[in-house]
C-alpha cells in the first residue's frame, strides 16, 4: 500500500513536470464581433466597442473592443487551456514572446461573403484575416526559426465564428436585399456553406490543424431581432430558419473535410443549442431574462448601439444577453463550458478537454 502511495506521488509529481508541455498551444482567433478581441479600434469603422459600458466588466473596467460586459469567448477558452489572452493581431503589443501565445485576427461586422458589413467601412475581411495569418507566420518564423514556427501553428488551437452576419448585416439586413433577389434562402445557404468550405481549406493549407468551428447561433432570438421583427417578443421565424438551414449543412461540410484530410481537423461548436438552452429556460441558469438585453434602448433594449446614454442594468449576471446582438460574458461561459466539456449534441466529434487530452500524448 505504501509502495503504491509512493507510486502515485511520483506519477504526480511527473505530471506536474508535463504539464507546461501542453499549456504552451498558440491559439489563434478568425470571425466577426462575436470573437474579435479589438481589433476594430485600430480602425475606421462604426463597428466597434471601445467606449463605456462596454468592458464594465473586464478586469480593468475598461473598453477594450470586446463586444462584451467583460471577457469574450477567446478570452474564456484562453483561461481554460491556461494560456494568457491572445492580442489583437493590429495591437502594437503584438512583438517578440508574445507572438507564441497566438493572435486574434478577428474583426466586427465582416461574414463569410466580402459584401457582407458593406455598411462599416474599413474592417478586417475574412480573406484579410488570412492574409494576415501568413505575415504573423513570417513574423514568427523570423522569431524562432522555420521549422519550430511550423510546428507551433501546426499544434495550434484555432477557433473560427463566421455566418450570422452574413444573414443579420446582408439577407435580412433591409427587405429585397441585393442577396434576397439573387438567392431564395435555401439556395443561398449552400452558397455560404460552399464559400465557407473554400475558406477552411485556405485554412488547412496555412497549416491549421484543430479548428473549432461555431456554427450560427440562434439569430432570431437576439433582443435585436425580437425589437424589430416580432409582435409578442417571440423569436423571429425568417432567421430562425436560416440558422435551421445552416448549421447542420456546416456540421456535413465539416465532416466531408475531415474525411478528405483523413484527420479530425474541424470540430463542430453548435453554437445554436448551447444558446438555446439558456434561452429556453433562462433561470435554470440563473439568468432573469434572454429576452432583454442588459445594454440598450427600445423593445428588450434591443435598438441601436450600447452607450453610455443607453439603459443599462446594474447586475450584469442575469442577463443572457449583453446587448442587442451579443452574450453576456456569463453567458459566454456557459458556452465555453459546452466546448469543454460538452456532449457530441454540442461537439462534433469531441470536446475540447478531449482534444487537448488526445494532442498531449502526441
Amino acid at each position: 500500500m505504501a509502495n503504491s502511495s509512493v507510486l502515485v506521488m511520483v506519477l504526480i509529481a511527473l505530471l506536474g513536470t508535463l504539464a507546461p508541455l501542453t499549456e504552451a498551444r498558440a491559439f489563434f482567433v478568425f470571425g466577426d464581433s462575436l470573437v474579435d478581441s479589438g481589433n476594430n479600434n485600430y480602425l475606421v469603422t462604426s463597428a466597434r466597442a471601445d467606449s463605456p459600458p462596454y468592458g464594465i466588466d473586464y478586469p480593468t473596467h475598461r473598453a477594450t473592443g470586446r463586444f462584451s460586459n467583460g471577457l469574450n469567448i477567446p478570452d474564456i477558452i484562453s483561461q481554460k487551456i491556461k494560456s494568457e489572452s491572445t492580442l489583437p493581431y493590429l495591437s502594437p503589443q503584438l512583438t517578440g514572446k508574445k507572438l507564441l501565445v497566438g493572435a486574434n485576427f478577428a474583426s466586427a461586422g465582416i461574414g463569410i461573403l466580402n459584401d457582407t458589413g458593406v455598411q462599416f467601412l474599413n474592417i478586417i475581411r475574412i480573406y484579410t484575416q488570412l492574409e494576415y495569418f501568413q505575415q504573423y507566420q513570417q513574423r514568427l518564423t523570423a522569431l524562432v526559426g522555420a521549422q519550430k514556427a511550423r510546428g507551433i501553428v501546426n499544434q495550434a488551437l484555432v477557433l473560427i465564428t463566421l455566418g450570422g452576419n452574413d444573414f443579420v448585416n446582408n439577407y435580412y439586413l433591409v427587405p429585397n436585399s441585393a442577396r434576397s433577389r439573387q438567392f431564395a434562402l435555401p439556395n443561398y445557404v449552400r452558397y455560404l456553406i460552399s464559400e465557407y468550405q473554400k475558406i477552411l481549406m485556405r485554412l488547412y493549407k496555412l497549416g491549421a490543424r484543430r479548428v473549432l468551428v461555431t456554427g450560427t447561433g440562434p439569430m432570431g432570438c437576439v433582443p435585436a431581432e425580437r425589437a424589430m421583427r416580432s409582435r409578442n417578443g417571440e423569436c423571429a421565424a425568417e432567421l430562425q430558419q436560416a440558422s435551421a438551414l445552416f448549421n447542420p449543412q456546416l456540421v456535413q461540410m465539416l465532416q466531408g473535410l475531415n474525411k478528405k484530410f483523413h484527420a479530425d481537423v474541424f470540430i463542430a461548436a453548435n453554437t445554436h443549442e448551447m444558446h438555446m438552452d439558456f434561452i429556453t429556460d433562462p433561470q435554470a441558469f440563473g439568468f432573469t431574462t434572454s429576452k432583454i438585453a442588459c445594454c440598450g434602448q427600445g423593445p428588450y433594449n434591443g435598438l441601436g448601439l450600447c452607450t453610455v446614454l443607453s439603459n443599462l442594468c446594474s447586475n450584469r449576471g442575469q442577463y443572457a444577453f449583453w446587448d442587442a446582438f451579443h452574450p453576456s460574458e456569463k453567458a459566454n461561459r456557459l458556452i465555453v463550458q459546452q466546448i469543454m466539456t460538452g456532449s457530441t449534441m454540442y461537439m462534433n466529434p469531441m470536446n475540447l478537454s478531449t482534444i487537448m487530452a488526445l494532442d498531449s500524448r502526441t
